[in-house]
């Protein structure tokens, strides 16, 4: 299993002072040397953490798997055809929400969107859809060629421990159906250093986006070692 670490809230950190620090590129470097098998940053409409200079100086030191996070749109899609990332997660954006509130519910889409990510599939970059877990939004990831899907654990992780055994259950069918479908299945939203392991009962699950958790860990510990100790949970060390 991957783990790709978000470090979208040291740019949060950064913005709230209007500073030029903490970089969130330092974090990245920090990440990988802590193990993390990719960096994840979601370049918002809003520009409310992440931005361009971010990305562009991200593209360029990144050694692992760099991941954008972006609402499907002309202007976001002309970014990434420019800047070039490894893989694409197509995400819903909400103006004023605090975090994605959601996964991107493809079956009320009024736009098809086999034409948006043909393109950026043209450029060699391996495109994903932030979906809810639900087997219709899976198979219509599938149709409209995305090559993985990113399950919404947001609800999972609010569940309380007795009853996320149904949370697992549901998450396992979509990962099932996605993998029939021929795509690959990450994970992420809300996951944490206790409740990601009971998701690796899951086989299909590859993948795991991780950030706020790491970064609030990072406070106490620093980020390479916040970094190590999620990757020891996730290989099994743990």
């Amino acid at each position: 299993m991957q783990l790709s670490v978000n470090v979208d809230h040291i740019a949060t950190l950064r913005e709230a002072r209007k500073e030029d620090f903490p970089d969130p590129i330092h974090a990245a470097v920090e990440a990988e040397l802590g193990g993390a098998d990719g960096i994840t940053v979601h370049l918002r409409g809003d520009r409310r953490h992440i931005k361009e200079r971010d990305f562009e100086l991200l593209r360029r030191i990144v050694k692992t798997e760099l991941t954008l996070e972006m609402a499907a749109t002309k202007s976001m899609s002309d970014i990434a055809q420019r800047i070039v990332p490894d893989c694409i997660t197509i995400v819903p954006e909400t103006p004023g929400e605090v975090t994605t509130q959601g996964g991107l519910n493809l079956l009320r889409l009024k736009e098809d969107l086999k034409i948006f990510i043909s393109t950026l599939r043209d450029r060699n970059i391996v495109v994903g859809i932030f979906v809810d877990p639900d087997i219709g939004q899976a198979k219509e990831a599938a149709r409209l060629g995305a090559q993985y899907i990113e399950i919404n654990t947001s609800t999972y992780s609010q569940t309380r421990v007795t009853k996320n055994k149904d949370e697992v259950i549901r998450i396992a069918r979509v990962a099932k159906a996605a993998k029939r479908e021929g795509l690959g299945v990450h994970a992420g939203h809300g996951l944490d250093y206790k409740n990601t392991p009971h998701l690796f009962s899951v086989p299909e699950i590859t993948g795991f986006s991780i950030g706020f958790a790491i970064v609030a860990r990072a406070v106490f510990v620093g980020f390479r070692q916040a970094t190590q100790e999620m990757v020891e949970v996730i290989k099994g060390a743990r």
